[in-house]
């Protein structure tokens, strides 16, 4: 089994930052992409919460459709959801280029995986930070991108926990060379150095990137910071080293 063409493409081409439009200036969304595309993001991703599974709600169908229509950027929609299967159809239709959903409301999540490649629409499968990494084990093989949560979901601007650094490198081991591991949470300039030194490529960034006055400045900068060779320091104490006080 292969990864989605456009998933293959940014093998090459990691580390590939993902500006999380849940930090976005909503009332301003045209522009706020157009700043996007001008600072060379190849992917959006798009946090779609149901208040049930997670204690938010944010946006659906209707957001992902029309921001389908205004940018070629590929769509990684993340169902934050407790029934992602009704909803697979109506993103793919809505222009979604990866969708992705969670372990822990689809534990044999094979069937769904596969129907959503069916569609023609890249898989990923994601997991809580204090889900074990057994539990997607028996799964990757069907995902393009796995991703982790590294803090709780439903709000944006927490804390980055260290403590899932170890499930990354674990499904390095596991995973097809053309599977992609993204992380979402707490992803800034503080942080992607270590994330990247566990075997991300793919990192979700909001306030880490919505922050900034310059938004071409911040992507350039957290690239950099993400293809930085570790200076023989284990990731983790890099993390440690470069948080504020109080994080551990």
């Amino acid at each position: 089994m292969k990864s989605a063409d456009w998933v293959r493409s940014l093998v090459g081409e990691t580390p590939v930052i993902l500006p999380s439009l849940l930090a976005a200036d909503f009332a301003n969304l045209v522009s706020e992409v157009r700043r996007l595309e001008a600072a060379g993001a190849k992917v959006l991703h798009i946090d779609v919460m149901d208040g049930h599974f997670v204690p938010n709600i944010s946006i659906g169908v209707p957001v992902v459709e029309s921001l389908r229509k205004i940018t070629n950027l590929k769509l990684d929609v993340h169902l934050m959801i407790t029934n992602p299967e009704k909803f697979i159809v109506p993103f793919q239709k809505a222009g979604a280029d990866s969708i992705l959903f969670h372990v822990e409301v689809v534990p044999e999540p094979r069937d769904l995986l596969r129907k959503i490649r069916d569609l023609g629409v890249a898989p990923g499968l994601v997991s809580n930070p204090t889900t074990p990494v057994e539990k997607l084990l028996p799964w990757v093989d069907d995902a393009d991108i796995i991703l982790t949560m590294s803090v709780q979901p439903g709000f944006g601007g927490q804390k980055l926990n260290p403590e899932v650094f170890d499930k990354i490198r674990t499904l390095r081991k596991h995973i097809r060379p053309d599977t992609l591991l993204s992380i979402d949470g707490g992803v800034n300039e503080k942080t992607i150095a270590a994330c990247a030194q566990a075997g991300v490529q793919l990192f979700v960034a909001g306030t880490g990137v919505f922050d900034a006055d310059d938004y071409t400045q911040r992507m350039a900068d957290l690239k950099k910071l993400a293809t930085r060779e570790p200076h023989h320091q284990h990731s983790d104490d890099v993390l440690f080293n470069t948080l504020p006080a109080g994080i551990s």
